[in-house]
């Protein structure tokens, strides 16, 4: 049974201690973090692309890409969502096994702390990527290599639940994501309707 939480006011570590000193800026303030968030992911790409041209032993291509995405999904949920937007999420399993998602945003004048900049490259990295490796499922299939598909499937579900769970944070965790579509196509409808009454 999935249980989902959010704790709106959770401290993020002591992000909060320094959040004062600091002021939003259009900077990169974490650039390690900022060059990790895209390296691991971006280079599993790029070996992925290569690995026909190059020629090298399937295997080792296949082992290689698994350990950047591995990289990657380990680094953007538990380094680079906590410095670059102040986002992080974690399942945990209580004493009876149910399974609770916990989605973390900082709070306060915590949030003060993500500069444009990196948020930027955060979500940039964090949604064209998982597109990229949806593609590939498809090129994969329609070009019959179906040897890659293991290898494709496993980015879409590294980094799409990554992409997952950070929509969640940001949107907060007891939202729903089809409750929140259905109040924006909602609210699109009704702004449309009015307008139409007002030209009328």
């Amino acid at each position: 049974m999935l249980a989902d939480t959010n704790d709106e006011d959770v401290s993020l570590f002591d992000a909060e201690d320094d959040a004062g000193k600091r002021s939003k800026k259009s900077g990169v303030k974490h650039p390690v973090a900022a060059f990790f968030h895209l390296f691991f992911r971006v280079s599993a790409i790029i070996v992925y692309l290569l690995a026909e041209l190059i020629g090298g032993s399937f295997i080792a291509c296949m082992v290689t890409i698994i350990l950047l995405l591995s990289c990657d999904f380990w680094t953007v949920k538990n380094i680079t969502g906590r410095l670059m937007v102040g986002l992080r999420w974690w399942n945990q399993v209580d004493d009876d096994g149910r399974s609770h998602w916990v989605f973390e945003s900082r709070k306060g004048t915590g949030k003060q702390q993500a500069s444009d900049s990196e948020s930027r490259i955060f979500w940039l990295g964090l949604i064209v990527c998982p597109i990229l490796w949806v593609i590939f499922v498809f090129s994969t299939l329609f070009s019959f290599r179906i040897k890659w598909m293991p290898v494709v499937i496993m980015g879409v579900v590294l980094q799409g639940a990554n992409l997952y769970g950070y929509v969640r944070c940001k949107v907060g965790g007891k939202t729903s994501l089809k409750n929140m579509a259905t109040n924006y196509f909602g609210r699109q409808f009704l702004k449309q309707t009015l307008s139409k009454e007002e030209e009328s």
